[in-house]
């Protein structure tokens, strides 16, 4: 991401009148292409501007109701789009049965430019017909008080010895702003992502394991490997077990998705690079922030900056399990489902004031623990399908170098042309094509002057 490489041989008459008009297409077309690969930040929008969040292309564009009568249907395996005004709730409609657990996550954008305070943010709740609440999650922007995408879930889980919410019927997604800055107005987009998990065949433990490896690994050392991050959740980059580089800029969020099994544990690090001046500090610079399948929340981490290389790593989380969903607190709660967990690395905007635009460079030191074990035997299959999946016992997965063999996981349909794209890189992509181009003119250059030569009067 950011890096160019320009043009510095120029073509001669000869080649420019009979390939220049195609080279112009075909750098035309990768250039459009490239303008929409994850990670890519466009010239034409300033460097001041960070790359917005990328919504998945494939979602459906819903209006919020603003009461339960009036409230859209959100189907399982589906995502949307929706907006969410002021101080407004914004109610969604979910039909559910007697057996299946619902998960929903809501990504909220909030506005580029806008001044929020610390405590802005989405709660996200989901409610029965009688107006009970089944769960509620609160998300903030934080302390840098940024306009950064947040994210927050809800859930209906069929839980034995749990009073509410067990029956089927309808439910209602609720999501309000827990607003405290002025600017109440400014409607923020809204990403929607309904999963719903089957019940399992039989009843498993309840009880959590207490001993899990705890210990801290050193970070990986290896040599890192250039991978743009991607723009949003469904275009996150699918990345492995290794050290992956790329830039930020001041703003913007990267996001990766990380095949991790049931029985495995995550280990993530983020490396900031310096920035060569040193004028003051920013608190908290550079956040680092883990999601499981469904997008809900498990942990994360901050650093401050102030010019020099920093690095900061995620606490040490358990492996993944289907009873961790009976442990009394997070993060172990949310590590209940195998398949592909989502790293998203942001950039204060704040630093773009001390340090300039940039962009600054980042690694991302990934590590997993753990042999992959079955999981348990559902009844059905999830919505969407695969989801919970990493591919890894059926010879599928993320290979070694880190891109994708397969499917598995939702959101993948994109971030795998754009993990092959981005390890070419645009610049050697476009230096590919001219090199091609030029050989070809050259050489029908050269047989139209033999052929002059053999034929003068021609």
């Amino acid at each position: 991401m950011g890096r160019r490489t320009g043009w510095t041989t120029a073509l001669r008459e000869v080649v420019a009148r009979s390939a220049l008009g195609r080279v112009v297409a075909v750098v035309a077309v990768c250039c459009v292409a490239s303008a929409g690969l994850p990670g890519t930040v466009a010239q034409a929008a300033g460097a001041a501007e960070a790359p917005t969040y990328e919504f998945d292309r494939s979602a459906r564009a819903v209006t919020a109701a603003e009461d339960t009568a009036d409230a859209v249907r959100l189907e399982p395996g589906t995502t949307y789009r929706s907006a969410l005004a002021g101080r407004e709730k914004a109610y969604y409609r979910l039909e559910l049965d007697d057996a299946s657990n619902t998960y929903v996550s809501v990504t909220a954008v909030p506005r580029a430019g806008a001044a929020l305070a610390s405590g802005d943010g989405v709660k996200v709740s989901v409610q029965n017909a009688d107006g009970s609440s089944c769960s509620y999650d609160t998300v903030t922007v934080g302390a840098s008080r940024d306009p950064h995408p947040v994210t927050a879930w809800g859930a209906r889980e069929i839980l034995a010895g749990k009073g509410l919410c067990q029956e089927a019927g309808t439910y209602f997604l609720v999501v309000e702003r827990t607003e405290t800055s002025t600017g109440a107005g400014q409607p923020w987009e809204l990403e929607l992502a309904p999963v719903s998990e089957p019940p399992t065949a039989a009843g498993g433990a309840t009880s959590v394991p207490e001993v899990w490896d705890s210990a801290t690994p050193a970070p990986l050392v290896a040599e890192p490997v250039d991978r743009p991050g991607g723009g949003g959740f469904s275009g996150a980059t699918a990345v492995g077990q290794g050290v992956w580089r790329d830039e930020i800029v001041p703003g913007q969020t990267l996001y990766y998705k990380v095949p991790v099994d049931w029985g495995q544990q995550l280990y993530a690090t983020v490396d900031l690079g310096s920035a060569g001046t040193d004028s003051g500090f920013v608190v908290p610079a550079l956040d680092l922030t883990v999601y499981n399948p469904v997008r809900a929340e498990i942990a994360g981490t901050s650093i401050g900056y102030g010019g020099t290389q920093k690095s900061t790593s995620l606490p040490p989380l358990p492996p993944v399990r289907h009873v961790n969903r009976y442990a009394p607190t997070d993060p172990a709660q949310s590590l209940r489902f195998a398949g592909f967990h989502y790293l998203a690395v942001y950039l204060s905007a704040r630093v773009a004031e001390r340090f300039g635009e940039g962009p600054y460079g980042v690694k991302l030191r990934v590590r997993i623990g753990g042999t992959a074990q079955a999981g348990p035997e559902y009844e059905g299959r999830p919505v969407p399908s695969g989801v919970f999946e990493t591919g890894a016992r059926s010879g599928q997965g993320v290979s070694a170098g880190g891109t994708a063999d397969g499917g598995g996981g939702a959101g993948g349909d994109g971030a795998m042309a754009a993990v092959a794209v981005g390890g070419i890189g645009t610049g050697s992509a476009l230096l590919l094509v001219l090199g091609v181009w030029t050989v070809t003119a050259r050489r029908r250059a050269s047989a139209q002057i033999r052929a002059n030569a053999q034929n003068p009067t021609a």
